[in-house]
């Protein structure tokens, strides 16, 4: 893709598009706004192909980071212009079966999710209103009425034990795996 082979943004959309889309909806509830986000990731990966380096990461992630970021960016600016404050953090669902969207195949979402499950509450809490809500640390403070240190400290907590629980190169996991 790097090299402008189209071929390869037909294959990469063909392997991916699918969780792609499923964040999206995730995140953005409406159809065609999820479509519209699907479109902008596929978009911004072959602009940015050069610029990938798995050495950070797979390409589904890579693929369902931007994604996030998208559909968050969008969230936001709904947000701004009808001034709505987000959704009620009790109608926020459990993790554990919708985990499946950051993750490419079937053992990486069984392992995701059980790593997600094992997370203390407040941590997978707070990292769903993070990651699921697009909430920043501040509106995450003042919704659960914690203070922003503990917020960011979880969110930090929760990604390094996710990271460490998920890491397919055992070295990273310091011999706790």
């Amino acid at each position: 893709m790097a090299a402008g082979d189209a071929t390869a943004l037909a294959d990469l959309y063909d392997a991916h598009a699918a969780a792609v889309y499923s964040l999206a909806r995730r995140i953005v509830s409406v159809a065609e706004d999820a479509e519209d986000v699907t479109h902008d990731v596929f978009a911004q990966a072959w602009k940015a192909a050069a610029r990938y380096d798995p050495v950070r990461g797979e390409v589904a992630a890579w693929l369902l980071m931007m994604t996030r970021s998208r559909a968050i960016d969008l969230l936001r600016r709904r947000r701004r212009s009808s001034g709505e404050t987000g959704k009620d953090p009790e109608a926020i669902p459990d993790p554990a079966p919708d985990v499946e969207y950051i993750a490419a195949n079937e053992e990486q979402v069984a392992a995701t999710r059980d790593a997600v499950q094992q997370l203390p509450d407040e941590q997978r809490r707070t990292l769903e209103l993070a990651y699921y809500e697009g909430l920043t640390h501040m509106e995450i403070a003042a919704r659960t009425s914690t203070p922003l240190g503990t917020v960011k400290t979880r969110i930090r907590g929760a990604l390094m034990t996710l990271r460490r629980t998920l890491s397919p190169d055992t070295s990273h996991a310091g011999g706790d795996r």
